[in-house]
């Protein structure tokens, strides 16, 4: 062969190999595109599940703090309502007197005695004495030593 021969024949080999290259390193980095697309197709569609997430507190916010004005409205009324009620009959009772007659009424208890409870039974036929329950005959049969 000639030189002339030489050079084609290296030429086109050192084709075939950059094509062989080119084809091989498209190939590794169309595979890291395409990885990289789904990963931002998910990134995507998180950001919008987060968003419509946001948009849920935020209605759900909005919804209980109507309710609770509500609330407070009603109660307002209502107390305004047990007022015009003890009114009408005749005795004013103001909200603080509600809790003072509380106080008294813990104090009394407090000054007041009780006797304290007892874990045995008056007299000798009680419910909790030794021989409740058992006939006569028995109570004299001998009975096994206590440890």
């Amino acid at each position: 062969m000639d030189e002339s021969n030489i050079n084609w024949v290296l030429a086109i080999a050192s084709l075939l190999a950059g094509i062989g290259i080119g084809a091989l390193g498209y190939h590794l980095l169309n595979a890291g595109a395409g990885h990289l697309q789904t990963l931002r197709q998910r990134l995507a569609e998180r950001d919008r599940e987060l968003t419509a997430l946001k948009d849920g507190i935020g209605d759900h916010f909005t919804e209980v703090t109507a309710l609770v004005e509500n609330l407070q409205r009603d109660s307002e009324a209502l107390a305004q309502r047990l007022e015009e009620g003890a009114a009408t009959l005749g005795k004013r009772v103001p909200a603080q007197r509600g809790l003072e007659v509380a106080l008294a009424t813990e104090e009394k208890a407090a000054n007041e005695e009780y006797a304290a409870p007892r874990d045995y039974a008056d007299g000798s036929g009680g419910t909790l004495s030794e021989d409740f329950g058992l006939k006569s005959n028995e109570s004299n049969a001998p009975q096994p030593p206590r440890y």
